[in-house]
């Protein structure tokens, strides 16, 4: 049975199915828990939406809250390593 597909391609492909996996995801969070999307005709006839609450929950999601607890540091084990001179 002839190969289909080369070896050397499967890098690529899993570059591509987890860069496309991540775009589908992001839309997906965006269409259904965005505030400012509409997508059922209740919401779409009502000109100004008030609900502030509702976007403050979406932009506060789990992960950022988590990140602000964090020191902004990428690698603090190599920083702390070449910082600290003794």
């Amino acid at each position: 049975m002839p190969q289909w597909m080369r070896p050397e391609v499967y890098p690529l492909m899993a570059a591509m199915t987890f860069v496309t996996s991540m775009c589908v995801f992001q839309l997906t969070r965006n269409v259904f828990m965005n505030p400012d999307v509409r997508v059922n005709k209740a919401h779409r006839t009502m000109g100004v939406l008030e609900n502030h609450d509702e976007g403050q929950k979406y932009a506060e999601h789990g992960l950022r809250r988590f990140l602000r607890t964090r020191p902004p540091e990428v690698m603090p084990t190599v920083n702390s390593f070449f910082s600290n001179t003794k």
